[in-house]
């Protein structure tokens, strides 16, 4: 038996379409998630334009944020049972010796491959999933909000956990993407007093988000002109750059306070082109964050199912597979934040 599927097939700019492909086979620690819903995510934009900077096992069905039920389980599986409503983390493939997944932190194993690039995503009606990966979802959690648990995971493990956002910090968060936006969202639950987010003429609609989800201040231009006039003058406390491209970084070195810290979550392959002398003159942390671990999930969820992560502001769409196209264009575009396929 077969099922659609938004697959990745080739290195060449946008060499993504629907297949269709057999429905997957599971191993004794497998489950069989019947997906509910996928969210887009910006590296599924970077693969459907073959602008992205990671190998992929092509060809690969995309989709690494998701949620969905249990359609069936494997011999070993004991955790959960057909039926069971879930969301999976994103590391498909670990290397459970690894000196990084014995100390709980597997999203930094080396051999960490992860769905829709590593082996098959969600993008589809059934994805074969370790058991490790899954965590239970409430009742009350709509499948698309479920989806959007991972990037949610992202920011928290950027922001609360590598970060040190205390109450009444002032943040810059440069970049309105999804990312950018929920780290803005988890700098004002973690106390922010100030949170500034910066992006680009173009991202209007993202700088509505961002209000929306408790941004005090947001600009288009000049962010350094802005913070240089701000309380004492010597920058924020923290910059969160998600912006994705190498260039922030000068802005984020520009706008950070003395003994401030910057965290990078955001991926540019470009070189630099400039002295990062600023981060030892001002002796500023520099962090990066990746991913996420069981803890960072759980904590997330919960907060996602309580109502203290709002998405509302963050899904702009909510649709079938059939109309990916037009998410995948409209979210490069800038007119959704967040698009959600369903199966």
């Amino acid at each position: 038996m077969n099922m659609p599927a938004l697959v990745n097939y080739a290195r060449e700019p946008f060499s993504v379409e629907l297949r269709e492909v057999p429905i997957p086979e599971i191993s004794d620690t497998d489950v069989l998630v019947r997906v509910g819903a996928a969210s887009i995510c910006g590296s599924d934009l970077h693969q459907w334009h073959g602008s992205h900077g990671w190998a992929v096992n092509y060809p690969c069905i995309l989709g690494h944020e998701f949620s969905g039920t249990v359609a069936r389980t494997g011999g070993a599986v004991k955790a959960f049972k057909e039926g069971d409503r879930v969301v999976s983390e994103t590391a498909a493939v670990i290397d459970e010796a690894s000196p990084m997944s014995r100390a709980g932190l597997y999203n930094l194993d080396p051999a960490r491959r992860g769905f829709g690039y590593g082996v098959n995503g969600a993008m589809t009606m059934y994805v074969r999933v370790p058991e490790r990966c899954l965590h239970r979802i409430p009742d009350s959690l709509p499948f698309h909000k479920a989806a959007l648990t991972e990037p949610c995971c992202v920011a928290y493990n950027a922001v609360c956990v590598n970060g040190r956002v205390r109450p009444g910090d002032s943040v810059l968060v440069l970049g309105p993407g999804p990312i950018g936006l929920l780290c803005a969202m988890m700098a004002k639950l973690s106390g922010a007093g100030k949170v500034i987010v910066a992006g680009l003429p173009a991202d209007a609609f993202r700088l509505e988000a961002a209000r929306q989800l408790g941004a005090d201040v947001t600009l288009t231009e000049k962010p350094v002109d802005y913070i240089s006039q701000l309380g004492d003058r010597l920058g924020v406390d923290t910059v969160v750059d998600a912006a994705g491209v190498s260039a922030t970084l000068k802005t984020a070195m520009d706008a950070v306070r003395p003994a401030g810290q910057i965290i990078k979550v955001g991926w540019g392959p470009q070189p630099l082109g400039f002295s990062i002398d600023p981060i030892v003159q001002k002796n500023v942390t520099l962090t990066g964050s990746f991913s996420h671990n069981w803890p960072v999930w759980e904590r997330v969820i919960s907060m996602i199912s309580s109502g203290q992560i709002n998405l509302d502001p963050v899904i702009s769409r909510v649709c079938d597979l059939q109309h990916w196209a037009e998410c995948f264009e409209k979210m490069h575009s800038g007119e959704y934040v967040k698009a959600v396929l369903t199966s």
